[in-house]
């Protein structure tokens, strides 16, 4: 039988969210600072270490498994990568978080490799704002990378918005009716308080879920949904649409009590709580005792008893994890 991750509360961990890289090509003004010093790549897992990594996790009961950065498809032979995950027995879930960009180029090997599902980041639909928020970005290429996603055969793409307040919120509607034109799901996010930013102050620019989801019914009608899915987003269906409207609320509808999840950062650290730091150094393992499966899946399971009952960010505007989003994989 398949051993199985279960924390000191009961919650059985089947979802991982493992970082391949902590490069991006964009620098959105909420995961990034502008100047970023990225880790040197003697300190970044190798892709067989992160495969192994993968491996272990779906041994050991996992699920879900979710590649993230940075930006994935900047990591080089990340189609590589994608082909020898998606052959992993047991896995029923695999997915990628992305900004889009580089999708036309490779959603089509994304797809033949096994990955399933898309979420992709799209925080406003006016090419200034947006090059405003991204710092470097191109909202044509990423609507395009968006459809070509489309095209090559991803089933439900998801949309992910976060939302600050005097920046980008006068954007959910048009957002809203984006998904609905294209046949996408979407989900609005809390800003999450990782990083010291310097493009604003938290506590200024926080919108709360509640403030977006009253804006939405403003215009249409939400109806919760029973639905579930291995992430943290509440659900709401549309009436006459099948885009669903997600929101994912750290700071105002706390999450931590079916938690399901852990991170990898890209140099290793396996993470037990997005908001806390308690974490264990897989790459330690890896490189200590190299291909040792077994080493490595012992590690994971004495990390457990570390996954804390919750997280507790703030809307005050103070830093309390100081590792960029981008570091801790998103």
């Amino acid at each position: 039988m398949t051993e199985q991750l279960i924390d000191t509360f009961g919650r059985r961990v089947d979802y991982v969210r493992l970082s391949v890289t902590d490069r991006c090509d964009f620098r959105c003004v909420y995961c990034m600072s502008e100047d970023m010093t990225f880790l040197p790549r003697s300190e970044v897992l190798t892709l067989e270490e992160i495969g192994l990594v993968a491996r272990a996790f779906t041994e050991l009961g996992v699920k879900k498994l979710r590649l993230t950065g940075g930006e994935p498809l900047v990591r080089r032979d990340i189609t590589r990568l994608v082909s020898h995950i998606g052959q992993l027995p047991g896995l029923n879930d695999f997915a990628m978080t992305t900004n889009g960009a580089s999708l036309r180029k490779l959603a089509p090997e994304l797809v033949a490799g096994g990955l399933q599902r898309l979420n992709i980041s799209l925080d406003s639909l006016d090419a200034e704002l947006f090059r405003q928020l991204t710092r470097t970005g191109n909202l044509d290429k990423v609507i395009d990378g968006i459809r070509a996603a489309r095209d090559a055969g991803f089933q439900r793409i998801k949309l992910n918005a976060v939302i600050l307040k005097g920046r980008n919120d006068n954007e959910v509607l048009p957002l809203v009716e984006f998904a609905i034109a294209e046949g996408l799901d979407i989900s609005f996010i809390e800003e999450m308080p990782l990083g010291d930013v310097s493009d604003h102050c938290r506590s200024e620019t926080y919108c709360s879920s509640d403030d977006v989801k009253e804006r939405i019914e403003s215009r249409y009608r939400l109806t919760e949904s029973a639905e579930t899915t291995p992430g943290p987003s509440r659900y709401f269906s549309l009436e006459n649409s099948p885009t669903r409207i997600g929101f994912i609320s750290p700071h105002s509808h706390n999450f931590c009590g079916t938690c399901n999840r852990v991170r990898v950062t890209v140099e290793g650290r396996l993470l037990l709580c997005l908001g806390n730091e308690h974490s264990v150094d897989l790459r330690a393992v890896l490189r200590s005792y190299p291909g040792n499966i077994e080493r490595l899946k012992q590690a994971i399971l004495n990390a457990m008893p570390l996954k804390p009952e919750r997280h507790h960010f703030t809307t005050d505007g103070d830093v309390q994890v100081v590792r960029f989003m981008n570091m801790t994989g998103g």
